[in-house]
């Protein structure tokens, strides 16, 4: 679950989650500049924390 803009909160589907994470992954395979490498490998960690992480900060499922 993530908290919207307006105070609301959206449901995120681990599946959804998921896919965008193997997506990242390939595109990061497709490149090789290493700066985007790491943008990319932000970009994943923040969508993974999205439904992996408890409020307490400790990960709830593995990916």
């Amino acid at each position: 679950m993530s908290e919207m803009h307006d105070g609301e909160y959206e449901e995120i589907s681990s599946d959804e989650v998921d896919k965008v994470i193997a997506a990242l992954e390939q595109l990061s395979d497709d490149v090789s500049s290493e700066t985007i490498k790491a943008l990319i490998a932000e970009c994943s960690n923040s969508v993974y924390y999205l439904v992996y992480e408890d409020d307490d900060g400790s990960v709830s499922e593995a990916a």
